[in-house]
């Protein structure tokens, strides 16, 4: 799916979504779209004026970059 579809499709849905469900719901999104390798920067760009869809990326890289580093630790004890 191309990400400014789902930014399309994002953005008319999340306004059913209540504000307490909308940011589980933003993660569930930039899920989907890094898993079918969408690039974080094409995401940030399609969602740009998004602040739900901007935290759950900026989340997901910072969780992400604390995992490849656990890894890397990991390798280096062996």
């Amino acid at each position: 799916m191309p990400v400014a579809l789902a930014s399309e499709i994002w953005s008319e849905i999340k306004r059913y979504i209540s504000s307490v469900d909308r940011e589980e719901a933003a993660e569930t999104v930039v899920n989907i779209l890094i898993d079918n390798d969408i690039e974080a920067d094409e995401i940030k760009s399609a969602f740009k004026g998004d602040a739900d869809i901007k935290r759950a990326l900026t989340e997901y890289l910072v969780d992400d970059n604390i995992q490849e580093e656990e890894e890397e630790e990991e390798e280096e004890e062996y």
